[in-house]
């Protein structure tokens, strides 16, 4: 009797919980797999060609070699340990030649700015054709797009023109539309994501590309899109209007931190304004999927040795604080920022790789060690091993438990 009791009881609760269950699975599937970008790089589209990344590699490897000299000068702005340093500088030495740039976004707004329309025309056809023919040869960055102007009324039409004539030339070029993010600044409503999905799916029809090919990020730099007027965490109700096409939520610093008031001195991505913004975005986006990457530091290393070292130790303690808190990719605006940004990455991951390793296999294998982990704790500590090995601060072959 007792069993066929729970299972009444059972059938009831499947009949009760069966939309709870659906909504559960198709809103939080779990993290995107594949490999995830630590950065994005924006060049501002009269600068962009299809030899851009190189460029920026080039010049992010002179500047360590011109202001990297001493290795414990070095350590020390970067909050490496000095035993840790040269293991590390020789891998971004590497990385600054084999792919200096992961995630590459040709700026059509802030960092162009407004222009004649004839003028941003030929822009984003010339950078659409030598982004799809980079895309068309293998050589092009392993994640790139295009960052548009906003969708509100004043640049709207001017953001439609661009992307469609830059989608049109790449596409020309023989450039994959699936392959192409479209980063939209400064959405503050709802109604913006579900006009950007109605725009994507437009030009999808307009151009033969597969329904659903085309995706987006949103950028989170005005404080309605984190907080609404009705108390509701609005980058919440972004994914849902989103349908699917939002690849990550891209942090706004400056934008974010003029509008409450920020003075320019303190606007910065460990704020406390914004680490609540973030900290929304990181819990709207848990397991469904969507990834969530900081802002960028406005220190650029330019000018004399101390200047450039001052900028890299504030983009270090950037990179680090965001790091520890799960949030694995930032913007870099700058090639010399490229330095700060692996070495402190890389660092990262090869502190703590042996100890994640060990811990891993002690799971697996039952061993008594004084730490009680759990499943969530494995998958954790895989991810991480993941994404070290994913941007080259770690070999296959030191992580052999994956």
């Amino acid at each position: 009797m007792g069993d066929t009791r729970r299972e009444a009881l059972l059938r009831e609760l499947d009949s009760r919980l069966a939309a709870t269950d659906a909504a559960l699975a198709a809103r939080y599937p779990g993290p995107a797999g594949g490999r995830h970008p630590v950065h994005t790089v924006y060049v501002p589209a009269d600068r962009f060609d299809a030899g851009a990344a190189v460029a920026w590699g080039e010049a992010g490897a002179a500047a360590l070699a011109t202001h990297g000299g001493d290795d414990a000068e070095l350590a020390a702005v970067f909050g490496i340990s000095p035993e840790l340093l040269g293991p590390v500088r020789e891998r971004v030495v590497a990385k600054l030649t084999r792919e200096p740039v992961e995630d590459l976004r040709v700026d059509f707004e802030d960092g162009y700015g407004r222009r004649g329309d004839d003028e941003e025309d030929a822009a984003a056809t010339a950078a659409g054709a030598a982004l799809g023919a980079a895309h068309a040869a293998g050589t092009a960055p392993a994640f790139a797009g295009l960052r548009h102007k906003s969708l509100e009324a004043d640049t709207r039409a001017r953001a439609v023109r661009t992307l469609d004539l830059f989608l049109e030339a790449y596409l020309a070029a023989g450039g994959d539309p699936a392959a192409l993010t479209v980063t939209c600044p400064k959405v503050s409503t709802v109604d913006q994501v579900s006009a950007l999905v109605a725009l994507c799916a437009g030009l999808e029809g307009a151009h033969g590309i597969a329904p659903g090919a085309l995706r987006f990020e949103l950028q989170i730099e005005t404080p309605p899109a984190v907080l609404g007027a009705d108390g509701a965490a609005t980058v919440a109700r972004m994914l849902d209007a989103a349908e699917q096409r939002c690849l990550a939520l891209v942090y706004g610093t400056y934008d974010y931190s003029a509008a409450l008031g920020v003075a320019p001195a303190e606007q910065r991505s460990d704020h406390p304004v914004a680490e609540y913004a973030k900290a929304v975005m990181q819990v709207a986006t848990a397991n469904t999927g969507v990834r969530v990457s900081d802002g960028s530091s406005n220190f650029l290393p330019v000018g004399d040795h101390d200047a450039v070292l001052r900028a890299w130790r504030v983009q270090a303690r950037l990179v680090w604080r965001a790091l520890r808190g799960g949030l694995y990719q930032g913007w870099d605006m700058h090639p010399a920022q490229l330095p700060a940004r692996f070495l402190v990455t890389y660092a990262f991951f090869r502190e703590g790789a042996p100890s994640a390793v060990a811990r891993l296999r002690a799971y697996r294998a039952k061993a008594d060690t004084g730490v009680m982990d759990e499943p969530a704790t494995e998958r954790a500590l895989v991810a991480y091993l993941e994404r070290g090995v994913g941007c080259g601060a770690l070999d296959p072959d030191e992580v052999e438990v994956l």
